[in-house]
């Protein structure tokens, strides 16, 4: 069942994204060679409770940490440890607030110093099909139509699509319906009703789309070993556009952000 949000959820939404948002922000100022992914879990951490919400991923299904740190073959669901980040690396951190009762979900993929172009391509093709995305999450469409939109974008750049992960519904729970593919055919799947929160998240690959899982039971791998980048933005449909719930702007504005216009 989908869940319609009242406009005073969709604000407590509003401030969970927004936290989640300015805690990327503080990350990405951080992010350079020698820095662990250990490190940015426990400034996230902190930066969330000193914004007056809890990490919204610690505990989550048993996961051990405040925030996912995925590095360049990692899809998704990369775990925190004292691996030093490398020039050339590239860094996803997906993070999640819990504040009044409700979540907020973001993910950006940051570059670590300069990186080979061919990746920066990547970078820059996955937060643009994300924006298709979200062009088309306005109430009457399918979610189809939003999977089409990410997955014709990805493709004609010469990417691949991940398949098996998606986006969801977002409310009080973090993963509530509808399920949000980067994948579709136009005019099919749920259709989209004012006031419903989803995320929409792009997880696109340098080469294959086959992923594998590693044994730690969480992170997500290429199978090919290329790289891998992902961005997710939560938003409220609406009439006519989408009302972005969360932003890009605190990171791009302030540190190692990509700089792409949308």
């Amino acid at each position: 069942m989908l869940k319609v949000k009242s406009a005073e959820e969709i604000e407590w939404l509003r401030e969970n994204n927004q936290i989640v948002s300015k805690t990327l922000a503080e990350l990405g100022r951080m992010i350079r060679p020698g820095i662990t992914t250990g490190e940015l879990d426990r400034r996230a951490d902190e930066f969330i409770r000193d914004h007056g919400a809890v990490p919204g991923f610690l505990g989550y299904g048993g996961f051990p940490n405040s925030i996912c740190t995925s590095v360049n073959d990692a899809v998704v669901h990369g775990i925190p440890s004292d691996y030093e980040l490398q020039e050339g690396d590239i860094i996803s951190i997906d993070c999640g607030t819990i504040k009044h009762g409700y979540y907020g979900d973001t993910a950006y993929t940051f570059p670590v110093g300069e990186v080979d172009e061919s990746v920066m391509r990547l970078l820059r093709a996955t937060r643009e099909s994300l924006f298709k995305g979200i062009e088309k999450a306005v109430a009457g469409n399918r979610v189809g139509d939003i999977g089409h939109a990410v997955q014709q974008h990805a493709e004609n750049a010469g990417f691949s699509v991940v398949r098996e992960m998606v986006g969801h519904g977002l409310g009080s729970n973090m993963h509530e319906s509808p399920e949000v593919p980067n994948y579709g055919k136009q005019g099919r799947g749920s259709k989209l009703r004012e006031g419903l929160v989803i995320c929409i998240e792009p997880m696109i690959n340098l080469g294959s789309r086959n992923i594998k899982q590693d044994r730690d039971g969480w992170t997500i791998r290429t199978m090919d070993g290329k790289p891998s980048a992902h961005y997710e933005l939560a938003i409220s449909v609406s009439n006519g556009k989408a009302d972005v719930l969360s932003t890009f702007d605190y990171i791009e504005q302030s540190s190692t952000g990509i700089q792409t216009q949308q």
